[in-house]
């Protein structure tokens, strides 16, 4: 049988329908309120039926500190678990930056609660040493130990050289190990969790996480190890970046829409943790094959623009919500991009040169010298199909060079930005530095917040 005769029909046959900005929102809200339930639940639930005699303020005050950073660890692994209906109202970068501020959040409810313990109630803790001290209590620390060297390891992979598939190999062990302890910990002291409804609520609680670690570590790659996808091209679009296009031999992504990224494995074993996530640079339209535009920064990028056609690929999603499809009544679009940043930003344009689609935009692309430039001839080619300004900026340029130069500043934007586009939308994607800087002068000249829209550079 041909390769051809066990595809889905192409994803850009019908494209998927346009998000409701309205509903999009109520989804947003309807999670939030369900997040804050879920991390109230414990206290309701230790608070009812038979409770122990109060052992004073501070013993009551950090034991509820410590439950509220167990159910906030615990809420990490539903942030992390690439669950689509979590990240679609927000995008995932957004999802993962609320993971890392809120594990932030968790180990100081921690820390906390053990420094109320050992400044106010030494004696509870019993003996540090773990080879005397109660199992239940060790646990604690070893707990705590994990989940520390967790969010630390995090915060700090790149200034410790830490290589991302290493990283992320000890992330997912000290998860485990950290929630684990801290489970058994609260069910071994068992002053809040005697009777039976409320080890119920801890044992579900494991359950639940457990469940979602099943989802994304064993479910979700025996699901991609069934629809492999094939290498069919390099090619070199300059500045550095290569395109890898990518052929289903199983089932096509479904429901992708322009800007969105996916999870890449390629020549590897979906179950291998070593995947990373990259931008869908094509649009659906022009499915069902997938592009994704890669350049060497470090990490495993070196070897991936490398690949040669015939390589076999694994692929997860789509995720993210930065795309000219979240406001299909805008007037315009307003887009900024800085190196590599351009790829989100290349889906967008595709998918509106697909379509037809006259609506005016703006691209104003940043790179520090000529040569990195990367789609250049593509980019210019398309303003024989779209109304687009293309704007280029460099921090470097050659003698000669009649574009601008510098940096991306109020100035520049006045330059180039007409008056009514301040209620375009404003998509922004690239290093830090820069996305900052243009959202600081856009927000100068009068673009409201609810207008900018930046795509987190970099997951971890």
């Amino acid at each position: 049988m041909r390769m051809s005769d066990t595809l889905s029909p192409p994803s850009g046959d019908k494209p998927a329908p346009l998000d409701r900005p309205p509903l999009v929102r109520l989804q947003a809200l309807g999670l939030i309120a369900l997040g804050a339930v879920l991390l109230v639940l414990p206290f309701a639930v230790l608070m009812t039926g038979a409770r122990p005699p109060s052992q004073g303020f501070a013993w009551d005050f950090s034991v509820g500190l410590g439950f509220g950073a167990l159910a906030l660890a615990a809420l990490q692994f539903a942030l992390t678990g690439r669950l689509r209906w979590l990240t679609h109202p927000f995008g995932a970068d957004i999802v993962y930056l609320a993971h890392r501020y809120l594990s932030w959040a968790a180990l100081a409810l921690m820390l906390a609660h053990f420094g109320i313990f050992y400044i106010w109630h030494q004696q509870a803790l019993g003996v540090l040493n773990p080879l005397q001290a109660d199992w239940d209590l060790t646990a604690g620390r070893l707990a705590l130990l994990c989940f520390g060297l967790l969010v630390v390891t995090a915060q700090l992979r790149k200034p410790m050289g830490l290589p991302y598939e290493h990283w992320r190999l000890l992330h997912i062990a000290l998860a485990v190990l950290a929630l684990a302890a801290a489970v058994a910990h609260v069910l071994g002291v068992g002053r809040f969790t005697a009777d039976p409804g409320k080890r119920a609520l801890w044992l579900g609680v494991t359950l639940g996480w457990v469940l979602v670690l099943a989802w994304t570590r064993l479910a979700v790659p025996w699901w991609q190890a069934r629809n492999p996808w094939r290498v069919v091209a390099n090619r070199d679009e300059g500045g550095g970046v290569h395109t890898l296009e990518l052929a289903p031999e199983g089932r096509a992504l479904h429901r992708w829409k322009p800007g969105q990224f996916a999870w890449l494995a390629i020549d590897r074993s979906p179950f291998a943790l070593k995947e990373h996530p990259f931008t869908i640079s094509t649009a659906p339209e022009r499915g069902p094959n997938l592009s994704f535009s890669i350049k060497a920064l470090g990490d495993d990028t070196a070897r991936l623009i490398h690949t040669p056609p015939g390589a076999r690929a694994f692929v997860h999603g789509p995720f993210g919500a930065f795309s000219v499809d979240r406001e299909p009544g805008a007037p315009g679009f307003v887009m900024i991009a800085g190196g590599v940043g351009i790829t989100p930003i290349l889906s967008n344009l595709h998918a509106l040169q697909s379509r037809g689609d006259r609506r005016p935009v703006v691209l104003i692309y940043a790179n520090g010298s000529e040569g990195d430039i990367a789609f250049r001839t593509e980019l210019e080619a398309m303003r024989a199909d779209l109304d687009l300004t293309l704007v280029l900026v460099l921090e470097d340029p050659p003698q000669g060079w009649e574009g601008e130069a510098g940096r991306i500043d109020a100035a520049l934007l006045t330059r180039h930005l007409p008056p009514e586009s301040r209620d375009w939308p404003h998509l922004l994607c690239g290093p830090a530095p820069m996305t900052d800087a243009a959202t600081h002068a856009l927000r100068a000249m009068g673009v409201p917040r609810r207008h900018i829209d930046s795509e987190i550079f970099d997951l971890a």
